[in-house]
């Protein structure tokens, strides 16, 4: 490298760049006794490199076929193949000739010269990157004879392509996708083989785990104003039915965090934990969809309560803390409401918000839109349900709905409640027009689960806020009563939560 480097530092003090584009042999010109050494010289480089190749490459070639890199057989058989007490490659030999005539071929030297340097520098920028990889991605597998810094490999990386690109921006694509073709094809013919993957797979692990430790270490809750969902949702009836899942995954698609739990009732033990491993791969393949955004787990726990105080102990996967528990029932069969109900203080006591999903055999309805009801007797609940219905409309399957909001108010609340709801809608900049809320008087002969089956029939996600007092007071007669409508989120604000 000092030499090169001292070559470069001749030539420019030596030479004009135009004499340096129109003379290739302006060594021989400035160099001393250049006319006789310049070209001897060049001889015997260009001698060295050819024999140097000549002895590597067949070799190279040979080794890959030993591996069964190529997807024939045959061809791995047939390169793989020597002659003599040290297996000289013979076949691999031709090979390497046939190559390098059909390069001879062309007559451009320049052009030639160029396609080599694009190969070599494209698998020196691919070492490199492996290296920097495998340094970041700090696997304990990875234990090579020679330590490098990872800063040296990423350098390398990076120059690699600046080169290639200065060189030629042609010539650069097309090595890249070259490249890239063949290692789709070796990777489609081997797929047990996943080298690569597991090197990004630990990059992305030991990116994901120092992103973990940061937000922890800097996450102040005192100072947090910006309510945004991290949501733990806890169902044992995921092979049933998937509205829990189904309503996670639309609040984590785009501006939130969702962990779905499976419970799975018992003790843990060698039969249970396989249970369970069995269960959650029958449940990613479940779920596995372009639009799953969801991380999905299993918990093995002798009771409702005890998967609860487990779950909500946990702390977040993204790394932040869960604010916001989802527990389902079905209101064809509510017979698990009641223990839902039973662990509502428990959730409480954590200063979690709950949101209760009420599943249907009705189909969604998007283009129904979302429906909010909002109550004098629960308005704590407003914002929390007004901001998770612009969430859920993030979710590319709400992309065509609108969220309505039904104000039901008692006499004299109609004009206080109408200036603080547009001021509200106005500085938290909400798809929300005055036309899509309806104003509702109270009426003592008219319920309000009334109102709702008959004015959201065709909704396709109701929202109802509750508090724990009216749980208290009317148990299971809260939750039912709704079958005029379809899926519907009860919310409970567990804080005092701002539209920003």
């Amino acid at each position: 490298m000092v030499i090169y480097f001292f070559v470069v530092w001749k030539l420019a003090s030596s030479a004009s760049p135009q004499e340096l584009i129109d003379h290739q042999l302006i060594m021989g010109r400035i160099a001393l006794g250049g006319a006789l050494i310049i070209p001897l010289g060049l001889a015997a480089s260009t001698i060295s490199a050819a024999i140097g190749s000549v002895m590597v490459a067949p070799r190279t070639l040979q080794a890959l076929a030993g591996d069964s890199i190529f997807p024939s057989k045959g061809v791995n058989r047939w390169l793989s193949a020597g002659k003599g007490a040290d297996n000289e490659p013979y076949n691999a030999s031709i090979v390497t000739i046939v190559i390098a005539f059909v390069f001879v071929a062309l007559g451009d030297v320049n052009a030639v010269a160029q396609i080599i340097s694009m190969f070599f520098l494209l698998t020196y920028g691919s070492l490199c990157l492996i290296s920097f990889l495998n340094h970041f991605g700090s696997s304990p597998s990875y234990r090579p004879s020679f330590r490098s810094k990872w800063f040296i490999s990423l350098t390398g990386f990076l120059a690699a392509v600046w080169v290639m690109f200065k060189i030629s921006t042609f010539y650069a694509f097309l090595a890249v996708i070259v490249m890239f073709f063949i290692y789709l094809y070796i990777n489609y013919v081997h797929r047990n083989r996943q080298g690569l993957a597991e090197i990004f797979l630990n990059a992305f692990f030991q990116l994901n785990r120092n992103l973990q430790v940061w937000l922890q270490k800097r996450q102040k809750k005192q100072m947090q104003v910006e309510w945004r969902p991290s949501v733990l949702c806890l169902s044992e009836n995921s092979f049933r039915r998937d509205a829990a899942f189904q309503t996670l995954n639309w609040i984590s698609y785009k501006y939130g965090f969702g962990t779905y739990i499976h419970k799975i009732p018992g003790y843990f033990s060698r039969e249970t934990d396989e249970q369970a491993r069995a269960e959650l791969a029958r449940l990613r393949e479940l779920f596995d969809a372009e639009m799953n955004h969801v991380y999905i787990d299993t918990l093995i726990s002798p009771s409702y309560t005890s998967a609860i105080a487990q779950s909500i102990q946990v702390p977040g996967i993204s790394g932040m803390e869960n604010n916001l528990v989802m527990l389902e029932f079905s209101k064809d069969e509510p017979e698990g409401l009641d223990s839902i109900i039973d662990n509502l203080g428990l959730i409480d006591a954590g200063a979690f918000d709950i949101g209760i999903i009420a599943s249907s055999n009705k189909s969604v309805n998007f283009k129904g839109g979302i429906h909010i009801w909002i109550r004098s007797a629960d308005f704590q609940n407003a914002n929390l349900m007004i901001l998770l219905s612009y969430i859920i409309l993030g979710h590319p399957a709400w992309r065509k709905s609108s969220i309505r909001i039904m104000q039901v108010c008692r006499e004299g609340e109609l004009e206080s409640l109408k200036a603080s709801q547009t001021g509200l809608l106005q500085a938290g900049r909400l798809p929300i027009t005055e036309t899509n809320i309806e104003w509702i008087m109270e009426d003592e002969q008219v319920s309000f689960k009334s109102l709702v089956n008959k004015r959201s029939a065709s909704a396709g996600l109701v929202l109802v806020g509750f508090s724990l007092e009216h749980v208290k007071k009317g148990g299971e007669d809260v939750f039912l009563g709704y079958d005029g409508v379809g899926q519907l989120l009860f919310i409970h604000a567990g804080r005092d939560i701002e539209i920003a």
